[in-house]
């Protein structure tokens, strides 16, 4: 298979959420509703000040991580999806949600003790990944926690799930510390730390 060298772009996320409400089923799949409940679980009952997540789709992760969470600053690429996330999560405290094409923009709210990357690094060029390395630790606080959950299939995205990650973990090398790292059947879900400053 021959992998596009490119990050996708926002047309392709606008299409596809234009042409479906869920086009992946993050609202009524029992897989990902089982995703979402060990992600949150994965944190192990932290709670946190200020959380960044990336690729929030319709808001279904947000609206979980509200209770863990003074503040949140949601982005998509698309915004029809942040269209949706808002109206998800109307109402709830501290959530912000907006349009942002990060890594090529980034969150100038930081730093942040959460920074949340479900089903996104897949997407990105090698550059890209590299890139979003260097955004994420720059915006994450010491002792700040990053998320990682990505699908473990087979992929025609610029990356696979374990590819992704792994360049993401490479550039990351020495700077942040593994918490947790668990494969389930289709996805895998990563913790990592940044050390408390000495």
């Amino acid at each position: 298979m021959t992998r596009p060298s490119q990050s996708l772009d926002a047309g392709y996320f606008e299409r596809m959420f234009q042409g479906d409400d869920d086009p992946w089923k993050l609202e009524t799949s029992p897989y990902e509703a089982a995703k979402f409940n060990a992600s949150v679980e994965a944190l192990d009952g932290r709670s946190y000040d200020a959380v960044f997540e990336i690729g929030c789709a319709g808001g279904s992760l947000t609206e979980r991580l509200a209770p863990w969470a003074r503040r949140i600053l949601a982005v998509d690429i698309s915004a029809t999806a942040v269209e949706r996330a808002r109206r998800r999560c109307a109402g709830l405290p501290g959530i912000h949600i907006r349009t942002m094409a990060f890594p090529g923009e980034t969150a100038r709210e930081g730093p942040f003790d959460l920074i949340v990357l479900s089903e996104v690094a897949y997407y990105w060029s090698d550059a890209d990944v590299a890139t979003a390395a260097q955004a994420i630790f720059d915006l994450l606080s010491p002792g700040g926690d990053l998320l990682l959950v990505h699908w473990t299939g087979e992929t025609d995205y610029p990356q696979t799930g374990d590819g992704a990650v792994g360049k993401l973990a490479r550039a990351l090398s020495g700077r942040v510390d593994v918490v947790r790292g668990e494969r389930s059947e289709n996805y895998r879900l990563d913790l990592w730390r940044r050390p408390c400053l000495a």
